[in-house]
């Protein structure tokens, strides 16, 4: 008996301590979903609350008398179907264009070992280190008094003011400088610092220059990254709110047509009648619902571009 409960033991050992392990790892990552998910949860609680319902203290979560009438009103009020369609717009145009860009300059450090890159590196981390609120006057300015180099107004005898358009977030993600591109930069240089020389010299070898060599050889490699890259740009671009309130004040994007359309109802017929943090509530749910539904269908590309970034290379 002795020697049956010496063999025994080591093994109900192991066995409780991964058992133990698991309860750990279960416990953890079910703390992490609701870390994440409760705030849309008491965002999509909300939404459904009648004015009663979100004033009354015994009401937690779960509403007595449920309602869509803030998802009706936000959808008239926010003239919610053309501030979509113009997001939509933007989003792929910035997201388009900065990827493309953020891609061949990523590139370019990466196979760089000149003092230069060096130096246009340090930039590029410190556009991300930086917060942009400290160059808001300047581009502001910038963008509401456009030149380029006094060409225009010496033809024209006028500046031009590319507000309410698409221009400014063009110009600035040809330029490298639109929402968040140093992090993009950043993230395919470490990708293609990973890529083997080997595969290059070999595209030389054949003819290829270095401009063949990258979009014939090199792009088509950097495809899944690239795809990443492009979620995080038209996510980041779809819920931003500094360019958008800054260049679009008269267009319908959802950042400031959903903000706007609560300050509608502190006066007038509609004072009283809705409740103002509700209605934004569902308004944000409104606006990150297509984000959450792309994220569904395009998880497995966004990690697979993750795990091929290279990040701690």
């Amino acid at each position: 008996m002795s020697k049956k409960q010496k063999i025994k033991t080591p093994f109900n050992r192991t066995k409780a301590k991964d058992l133990a392990a698991k309860l750990f790892i279960y416990i953890l990552l079910i703390d992490i979903a609701f870390v994440i998910l409760f705030p849309l949860l008491s965002k999509f609680s909300a939404s459904l609350m009648s004015n009663g319902d979100l004033y009354d203290r015994t009401v937690i979560l779960i509403p007595r008398h449920p309602t869509f009438r803030n998802y009706t009103v936000v959808w008239k009020e926010a003239f919610f179907l053309l501030a979509t369609r113009n997001t939509a717009l933007i989003s792929l145009l910035a997201a388009g264009i900065q990827t493309l860009i953020c891609a061949m300059t990523g590139y370019g450090l990466a196979k760089c070992r000149s003092k230069a890159a060096g130096a246009v590196l340090l930039c590029v981390i410190l556009t991300i280190l930086i917060p942009q609120q400290i160059i808001l006057v300047p581009m502001f300015l910038k963008f509401r008094f456009f030149d380029i180099a006094g060409i225009i107004k010496l033809f024209t005898g006028k500046t031009v003011t590319l507000m309410n358009s698409v221009w400014p977030m063009v110009i600035l993600s040809i330029t490298g400088l639109g929402f968040k591109n140093g992090l993009y930069i950043f993230i395919m240089r470490q990708f293609y610092k990973g890529i083997p020389e080997e595969i290059e010299e070999a595209a030389w070898i054949d003819g290829y220059g270095i401009l063949p060599t990258y979009f014939k050889v090199v792009l088509p490699m950097s495809v899944p990254m690239m795809i990443t890259v492009f979620m995080f740009s038209f996510s980041w671009q779809w819920t931003d709110t500094f360019y958008s309130g800054m260049f679009f004040s008269e267009l319908k994007v959802l950042a400031n047509s959903v903000f706007s359309m609560t300050s509608t109802f502190h006066s007038g017929n509609f004072a009283g009648s809705y409740s103002t943090s509700s209605l934004l509530q569902t308004g944000v749910l409104m606006a990150i619902l297509p984000l959450v539904i792309i994220y569904i269908f395009a998880q497995k590309k966004i990690i697979g571009g993750i795990e091929r970034s290279g990040l701690v290379g």
